[in-house]
């Protein structure tokens, strides 16, 4: 089965995505102790810390709910992917969609496998595939996370409702590569596609579709 030029983007977009989740996440784990932060500029660091991605705070439930999730959230957007290609829509959208799909996948990975492959981070650098087994069984791996953007740092004045007097950062979230691209396929979507969204526009004849469309 000889694949389309818009089917090899989409698939190539997908693993240069997980390549670079994947090299980033397991040079961070192998290298670093839990904590650890680097500042490259003063508003970019390198800083590992571990997402336990836990529902509602359920240690066993609600760890085991979302991984299982993610992997329906996957096999949904892989079909919808397929769909999509198929119906010859805009390749700013396979793409959107492509980056959502990669993200999803190289969380996943995290939560599903990093818990059999290394030790904890705590106070030491990990050991990958240790004598004694890993930190975590199947599933509920930790998702590893790298990048700091303390873009503006300051104080909220005395007289700010709630949070006066403290301290305050932004973008306070650490991420990774996979949430970068998630983060970004939604956007594109919000700012350009958000008419393919329906599934009238995805189930519309293939030439009222073109594969040149951008």
């Amino acid at each position: 089965m000889q694949l389309s030029k818009t089917a090899k983007i989409s698939i190539l977009t997908i693993f240069l995505i997980l390549l670079c989740d994947q090299t980033l996440k397991l040079f961070i784990k192998s290298h670093f102790e839990l904590g650890h932060d680097i500042q490259i500029f003063s508003w970019f660091h390198i800083y590992f810390i571990e997402n336990n991605g836990m529902a509602f705070g359920m240690e066993l439930i609600g760890k085991l709910f979302l991984s299982l999730f993610r992997i329906g959230a996957g096999i949904f957007l892989i079909y919808y992917l397929r769909k999509i290609i198929q119906r010859q829509l805009p390749i700013g959208y396979i793409i959107s969609i492509s980056l959502i799909l990669a993200g999803a996948i190289g969380n996943l990975f995290d939560c599903m496998f990093y818990g059999l492959l290394f030790s904890d981070s705590m106070g030491h650098v990990a050991q990958f595939m240790p004598e004694s087994g890993g930190y975590a069984s199947l599933f509920y791996g930790r998702v590893v996370d790298m990048l700091y953007f303390p873009l503006i740092e300051g104080n909220f004045p005395d007289w700010f409702p709630i949070w006066g007097g403290q301290d305050f950062i932004f973008f306070r979230p650490v991420f990774n590569i996979a949430d970068s691209a998630v983060s970004v396929g939604v956007v594109l979507i919000l700012l350009f596609y958000r008419h393919y969204l329906s599934d009238n526009e995805v189930k519309k004849p293939v030439e009222n579709q073109p594969e040149t469309q951008a």
